[in-house]
C-alpha cells in the first residue's frame, strides 16, 4: 500500500450509501451513477472527506480534492475499491 500523510486515513464504505455519505460522494463525483455503485471507499483527513473511489460495471471514478492530490490517496483510494 502507497504511504500516506500520518492524519489522513481511507476506508471502504458500506453500501448502498447513507445519505450523509452520498452528499460527499455527490460533491467530489458530481456525475458518478451513485445507484449502480459495487464498491466505494473514502480518504479521510481531520475527520473531512477528502477523496472518494467508486467502482461501478462502467469502470472506476477516483475524486479527491485539489490541496490533496498526489499524496498518495490516489493509490490508496483505487486500492481499497478493487479488494
Amino acid at each position: 500500500m502507497s504511504s500516506l500523510p500520518a492524519r489522513v486515513r481511507v476506508s471502504r464504505l458500506p453500501l448502498p450509501p447513507t445519505p450523509n455519505v452520498a452528499v460527499q460522494l455527490r460533491r467530489l463525483l458530481p456525475d458518478a451513477p451513485l445507484e449502480a455503485v459495487t464498491q466505494a471507499a473514502a480518504a479521510l483527513a481531520g475527520g473531512r472527506v477528502v477523496g472518494v473511489a467508486v467502482l461501478t460495471d462502467g469502470g472506476a471514478r477516483l475524486g479527491i480534492e485539489a490541496g490533496w492530490r498526489g499524496k498518495g490517496l490516489e493509490q490508496a483510494l483505487q486500492d481499497a475499491v478493487s479488494q
